[in-house]
């Protein structure tokens, strides 16, 4: 079970509103979808969860570029929501590089469905999209730092992890209005 709600700070306090990411498919789509909720440029933050998997936080700025953080990247991307923000920056890949990497193909004459006896990577797993992707935290993780939720907070956070920003930034009651 998914939850994404938006946090925009104004003047007197933190408003929230519940949003539908049904029409999201970009992380471009997103930020617009935050900004038309921020009343001038004020800080907005998109909180996404999956229960007992994983979360994610989008941070807009007014024009800036967003600030990503992703809890664990590994299972967001076997999500459609987590696909969205998982960025070929944020992964450390170059935009556009779907292509793969011939050179680290093997090809040892196992390519026509012969079993090989190796070891998957236990620190990586591939998404919806079949890229591979981290198991573990990807992102700005001091995404929150300047609003009370410190890098060592954000990244122990688990279960109910929306609640506890919203706990910590002092917007706890509003979130629970869009809940």
């Amino acid at each position: 079970m998914y939850f994404a709600a938006l946090l925009a700070r104004t003047e007197d306090g933190w408003e929230a509103s519940d949003t539908e990411l049904d029409d999201v498919e970009t992380l471009s789509d997103l930020a617009d979808l935050a900004r038309e909720a921020a009343p001038e440029d004020d800080t907005v933050l998109v909180l996404i969860e999956q229960e007992d998997a994983w979360f994610g936080v989008v941070r807009i700025d007014g024009e800036e570029d967003p600030r990503i953080y992703v809890s664990d990247a590994a299972a967001a991307a076997r999500s459609s929501y987590g696909e969205i923000l998982l960025t070929d920056e944020l992964l450390g890949r170059e935009p556009g590089d779907d292509d793969p990497d011939l050179d680290a193909l093997d090809l040892d004459g196992t390519e026509d469905g012969e079993d090989e006896d190796e070891d998957d990577d236990p620190t990586a797993e591939a998404g919806v999209s079949g890229e591979i992707v981290p198991h573990g935290p990807v992102g700005d993780a001091q995404v929150l730092d300047d609003l009370g939720v410190s890098e060592k907070q954000l990244k122990s956070l688990s279960e109910d992890a929306v609640t506890e920003i919203a706990e910590s930034l002092g917007a706890s009651e509003v979130l629970e209005t869009v809940r």
